[in-house]
């Protein structure tokens, strides 16, 4: 009994070592990336991107990934575009893209997936250099809210709703579902204000310390008829327990989600450059980090900010990795606090190790954009750290999760 004990435990111990340096492990055909980059987010309508709309912010973002790759552009092969609330998209990717130098042989696209249309557009361009369509490409995620909200104008087809009370749950404004998950597992006021306060918190101590300067890309934009140089995010110092728990709820008015514990409405872009590793070696390119894989997970609408608990261990088993021991740094979308402080627990995770550097409550969510920054981002704190493993995860409008796994190598 004692010896099939003993091999069990060094069976257990082996495999998760095989996982860990399985995805450290460098080959030629690995998926990189070897440039990531943002814009300063901007409150909607009042702040320095309200008058930029979406195809100018994706022109200025892709301008500056062809400036600081060095790369010929003529190499990219396509272009990806995550966006939610915009049926136009892809004709500005497409426009976007050759107004920022690149050649009519790029291609371009639209991802939507609700909060996880940016990390969908990365999976989509890394697809398509993994079975050969492209040897180059960029995922971009950008949401411009200031130009417009577009939602449902119409409730779902009768004999659609009458078939699926889940279905009929997808109308649901996010808001209530913050409020069902919140009911559901217990999650208070007290806990969601405490957290919403270190979001704020751990964002200005980010900013205020230079830790962003290398994620975001300065631009230049006409506001109010004047150019003006952007490269800040626009949070909020200062916030307080105190001042937040006085505000009042935004969605039920005996509900728990108010705004200061639900993200922030803000503009932006973000954009990652892919390649495979043999490419970016035969370019000279920098090699940021490896794209290793991706999940998907759906639950039900009513409660779909706890996408994550679902997506990032299933994520993890595929590749045999332990949150505990493997992973440095989590990103996980705080579309709302009930959320992310469910997630939190749920996984067990470390706090300090989770969005260390704020999230959307703080800086924002720019539904679009979110699924890239949280790239940039991540492998942004796992270089000051000197770590290796980052996770990100989100959750979506009418009930999904998605997580995606990357190794920084700087």
């Amino acid at each position: 009994m004692a010896t099939e004990r003993l091999s069990s435990i060094l069976s257990h111990v082996e495999n998760h070592a095989s996982g860990r340096s399985q995805i450290l492990r460098q080959d030629p055909n690995d998926v990189v990336i070897t440039l990531a980059l943002r814009t300063p987010l901007c409150k909607y309508k009042k702040g320095g991107l309200r008058d930029t709309p979406l195809d100018a912010l994706v022109f200025k973002t892709l301008e500056q990934v062809r400036l600081r790759s060095n790369l010929d552009p003529a190499l990219v092969g396509d272009i990806c575009l995550g966006n939610v609330r915009d049926g136009r998209a892809s004709y500005y990717c497409r426009v976007a893209l050759l107004g920022a130098g690149f050649p009519n042989t790029t291609c371009g696209s639209h991802a939507s997936r609700f909060c996880s249309s940016g990390l969908t557009a990365a999976q989509h361009i890394a697809n398509e250099i993994i079975t050969g369509t492209i040897e180059v490409g960029i995922a971009v995620g950008a949401e411009s809210l200031s130009e417009g909200n577009e939602r449902l104008t119409r409730p779902f087809d009768e004999e659609i709703r009458a078939a699926s009370d889940e279905a009929k749950d997808c109308e649901v404004n996010m808001g209530v579902t913050s409020e069902n998950v919140a009911n559901d597992f217990n999650i208070s006021r007290q806990m969601q204000d405490k957290y919403a306060v270190e979001s704020y918190r751990r964002a200005e101590v980010a900013q205020k310390n230079g830790w962003l300067d290398d994620e975001i890309a300065p631009i230049t934009v006409r506001l109010d008829g004047k150019d003006i140089l952007l490269d800040k995010d626009e949070i909020r110092y200062g916030t307080t327990y105190e001042a937040i728990s006085q505000l009042k709820p935004s969605f039920d008015a005996n509900g728990k989600s108010t705004p200061g514990n639900s993200s922030q409405i803000t503009d932006g872009a973000a954009a990652v450059l892919l390649m495979k590793r043999s490419k970016a070696l035969e370019l000279g390119q920098p090699i940021l980090a490896k794209y290793v894989g991706t999940s998907l997970s759906g639950l039900a609408p009513r409660i779909m900010g706890i996408g994550p608990v679902l997506a990032i261990p299933k994520l993890l088993e595929k590749y045999n990795l332990s949150l505990e021991r493997d992973v440095d740094v989590v990103e996980i979308n705080e579309a709302f606090a009930s959320m992310a402080v469910y997630c939190r627990d749920k996984l067990a995770l470390r706090w300090e190790d989770m969005n260390p550097r704020g999230g959307a409550i703080a800086v924002g969510h720019p539904f679009g954009m979110t699924g890239v920054r949280q790239i940039v981002t991540g492998l942004s704190e796992l270089r000051r750290r000197k770590k290796k493993i980052l996770v990100t995860s989100m959750c979506m409008g009418t009930g999904m999760g998605m997580a995606g796994l990357f190794v920084s190598e700087q």
